[in-house]
């Protein structure tokens, strides 16, 4: 990490303890990865915190929803993204059914991601039965993020990928949930998709981190999908992207290159070949 970006050691590995107490004094830069490779190039940069999101349903496997996408897959993902970091704070994605089902469910999955390498958990929600379950995960010793606003693993039930939290009744609930996250003890929440006045309010009452997508410039920290920040999908670009690259062009020019030189004849070369 640069010692101008971040006022971490280099060489030590963020903890749960230290994102926490980053609330109100360094802004969170936060990303998702879902493979070693990206993961070592991450691990190159000030990125304080990893998410490896279920959001892999997406930009990996080519999926609408993130519904579709298994325990097993994720924690696939989350090895490989393990394998390749070593500073930043690396969080698993709970996906659909892998902790709404029971509060043993949830223990089992969770304590499973944790041996593949991440420091905690994110789960969505913030009903009674999802604060029960962070209790318990966080009473055997299992760090857990919130996500409260557009949680996609319900996106049927708000009809698509809406806005959250427009009205007045729907801001108050979420301002309430996210209080009652903090005391069920979430160390973060990620706030996705809410109008930022919202967002600000929901950061202003809180003392633990809070991570935006789509919710503004308020929020203690910012998290961005890999692929959208870097441009790999040019016919995705929802308002709230900010893209840092144009990948997707140069990656296309550099396989049509190839192409064209084996077509050609012309690779591989008598230097990178053996004799």
């Amino acid at each position: 990490m640069s010692n101008t970006s971040s006022k971490h050691s280099e060489d030590k590995p963020l903890t749960v303890p230290d994102i926490r107490a980053m609330k109100g004094s360094e802004r969170i830069a936060s990303i998702t990865c879902y493979d070693a490779s990206f993961a070592r190039l991450i691990d190159q940069t000030p990125i304080q915190l990893v998410l490896v999101g279920d959001s892999a349903a997406n930009v990996i496997y080519g999926l609408d929803t993130t519904l579709p996408i298994s325990i097993d897959e994720m924690l696939m993902h989350t090895r490989a993204v393990a394998a390749g970091l070593t500073k930043p704070l690396l969080v698993g994605d709970m996906p659909f059914l892998s902790y709404q089902p029971s509060a043993e469910i949830a223990i089992t999955n969770a304590g499973r991601f944790l041996q593949a390498g991440a420091k905690a958990v994110k789960v969505e929600g913030g009903g009674p039965h999802i604060r029960e379950i962070i209790t318990k995960l966080i009473e055997i010793g299992i760090p857990v993020m919130g996500h409260l606003g557009l949680t996609p693993q319900s996106v049927h039930r708000f009809g698509g990928f809406k806005l959250q939290g427009k009205n007045a009744s729907d801001a108050e609930r979420m301002l309430a949930e996210a209080k009652l996250l903090e005391e069920a003890g979430c160390f973060s929440i990620v706030l996705e998709k809410i109008p930022s006045k919202l967002a600000e309010k929901i950061t202003s009452t809180l003392s633990i981190p809070t991570i935006g997508i789509g919710a503004g410039p308020s929020c203690d920290g910012q998290i961005l999908v890999l692929y959208d920040l870097l441009g790999l999908d040019p016919g995705f670009k929802p308002r709230f992207v900010r893209r840092y690259a144009e990948l997707a062009g140069i990656i296309r020019d550099a396989l049509s290159r190839y192409a064209s030189d084996v077509m050609a004849g012309n690779f591989p070369s008598d230097k990178e070949s053996f004799r």
